[in-house]
Order: structure tokens, then C-alpha cells, then sequence
């Protein structure tokens, strides 16, 4: 059964498009306060803003809080899509040969589902949706 098929579907469609964005955004920029913060409490604590993981925690904090409203969606994904595979590369692709080995699960969803985003738009519930009605 295709969406098109299913009127009640194809109507759902784009309000989980920016349901999964907000899901996404809110789970995401909890990785920049721990990193900027120290909260939620880690085993890290808090990074000095003036290297890679104080880079990382900035834009996992405000990229997360940016797509999680859905303002400059598009763009803020594509960074992100980016910042994910470095983060990949750098720290899980040598520890093992498989995501699942390495543990780098997160870092290739986030990667692939901010990859969707710069080609799908924000949905209908964003701030992109509102500033293109003005």
C-alpha cells in the first residue's frame, strides 16, 4: 500500500516528516549540553570550548536547537550530516568494522537522517514553513 493509494496516509506524511525532525532536533542537542554543560552528568564532563569536542558540542547544541524549531533546516542539516560522518570517522570506524561493533550506530543514523532532511525541507510544522508564508 502506497501512501497515494491512502488519502488519510498522504495527509499524515508531511506532519511526521516534522514530527521526526522535532524528535530528532530534541534527542540531538542533549549531546551538546552534556559536552558544553556537563548535563546531563557523563563520564566526559564538560569539554573546553576551544577544542573539537567543545567544536562538536556547539553544533550539536545549536544545530540541534536550530532543527528542532526547523529554521535554516536545510543548511543546518547538511552540517550536521557532515559533522556526523566526520564524528563517525574519527571516533567508531577504527574500533571495529560494523556500526554495531564500533558503536557507531548514533553517528550513522544522525548522519543519514540530516542527509534526508537537507533534501526533504523542515515540514509543514517549522519556523522554514512559517517564514516562507510571510
Amino acid at each position: 500500500m502506497t501512501t497515494h493509494s491512502n488519502p488519510t496516509l498522504a495527509a499524515w506524511a508531511p506532519r511526521l516528516l516534522s514530527v521526526l525532525r522535532i524528535v530528532t532536533g530534541f534527542l540531538f542537542l542533549w549531546h551538546g549540553t552534556q559536552k558544553l554543560f556537563g548535563f546531563p552528568p557523563s563520564d566526559h564532563g564538560p569539554a573546553e570550548l576551544m577544542s573539537l569536542m567543545g567544536l562538536a558540542g556547539v553544533l550539536e547544541f545549536g544545530g540541534g536547537l536550530l532543527f528542532l524549531l526547523g529554521l535554516f533546516t536545510r543548511p543546518v542539516a547538511f552540517l550536521l550530516s557532515g559533522t556526523m560522518a566526520v564524528a563517525y570517522f574519527m571516533a567508531h570506524a577504527g574500533q571495529g568494522a560494523l556500526p554495531i561493533q564500533n558503536g557507531g550506530e548514533p553517528a550513522v543514523l544522525y548522519c543519514f537522517v540530516f542527509l534526508y532532511y537537507v533534501a526533504a525541507g523542515a515540514g509543514p510544522w517549522s519556523l522554514d514553513a512559517l517564514r516562507g508564508r510571510a
